[in-house]
């Protein structure tokens, strides 16, 4: 649904030249959240303003539902961004206009007729849960409430893709709960499509099925993000999954595992204990729901060296589950 490839965006600062996006590979598929984190001046938002081009790229090809929106002007590009719906951090709401006004504007530009609006706006109204507020003005509702309206308006000309800028960062923590339960719902219910960008780790542990990492206007990991939390050394795994630090005793072999879906049910913990008449020490971890699937990690400690492990850590791998091994001195890893 959306291709990106080695998108270059750059700026002139006070007489040098800054590089917000710096040969950026992105691919989000149809119908799921991609997520990208990164901290405040990562290059993000830009990235986000170049897929509908509120900011032109320097370089690179983008394309959205098949179509090259680089090569398009005029009337065509306006026709695509028609497709393409955004949220705000800051909502940008019209303070002279009603909530029904708000998300009635973009129809209203696309010249739709009024009896169509009305019929249209009342639909977006009850799909946000904000039905009995449509003669309310902003400056009268909650700033979750501002956000279900912003999220109204941007689908207000039927977008298959949505952007979101930041669009929990304003709102507290249940307020946040709820806006991204929102938009999980409407991606399954309209099978939008939606990129957004965030630099909490909290959102994407929510709702996003991928996620990438961007450092100084490159990802510096990217992928579903189930798939990252088993990569070895993934920055995404530490933070959705912090687990306790730990160094290897001598004598002693340490690891990381990581398991999901159905494993998240098999013992596999106590069938390792009794297959190699082991004393497992259990030092740390942790079930979440990620993504919408469950995920687990484990930080355990084997008697022996890894050498002497080499059978159990093969059986833990052989049930299904991604092994980490630190070895002593060297932190050394041993990924699947």
């Amino acid at each position: 649904m959306i291709q990106i490839e080695e998108l270059r965006k750059t700026y002139r600062v006070r007489g040098r030249e800054v590089t917000a996006v710096d040969g950026v590979d992105l691919t989000v598929r149809e119908g799921e959240i991609f997520g990208v984190l990164g901290r405040s001046g990562a290059g993000k938002s830009t990235l986000l303003r170049c897929v509908n081009l509120l900011e032109r790229p320097d370089s690179g090809r983008v394309v959205v539902d098949g179509e090259d929106l680089l090569a398009l002007g005029g009337a065509g590009l306006r026709r695509a961004r028609q497709r393409i719906g955004m949220i705000h951090q800051h909502f940008g709401l019209l303070g002279s206009r009603t909530v029904a006004g708000n998300v009635a504007f973009p129809l209203e530009v696309m010249g739709v007729p009024r009896a169509e609006r009305a019929e249209r706006v009342a639909e977006l109204l009850d799909l946000v849960g904000l039905a009995g507020h449509a003669d309310a003005h902003p400056a009268q509702i909650s700033g979750g409430q501002k956000q279900r309206v912003g999220i109204a308006r941007a689908l207000a000309g039927r977008p298959k893709v949505l952007l979101s800028d930041e669009a929990t960062s304003a709102l507290d923590p249940d307020t946040t709960a709820s806006i991204l339960q929102l938009l999980r719902d409407l991606n399954r219910r309209l099978g939008l499509t939606v990129l957004l960008i965030t630099h909490e780790m909290e959102v994407v542990k929510r709702i996003c099925d991928s996620a990438a990492v961007m450092r100084d206007g490159r990802f510096t990991e990217s992928g579903r993000v189930t798939e990252l939390l088993a990569r070895p050394g993934s920055e995404l795994a530490r933070g959705l999954f912090p687990l306790p630090p730990a160094e290897p005793r001598p004598g002693t072999t340490l690891l990381e595992v990581t398991f999901a879906g159905d494993s998240t049910d098999q013992p596999f913990v106590s069938a390792l204990a009794r297959k190699y008449s082991l004393d497992v020490n259990i030092l740390g971890g942790a079930i979440e729901t990620i993504g919408g699937e469950r995920v687990g990690r484990l930080r355990l400690e084997l008697p022996g060296g890894p050498e002497a492990n080499a059978a159990q850590i093969a059986f833990l791998r052989d049930s299904g589950l991604t092994v980490v091994l630190t070895a002593p001195a060297t932190d050394q890893e041993d990924a699947r």
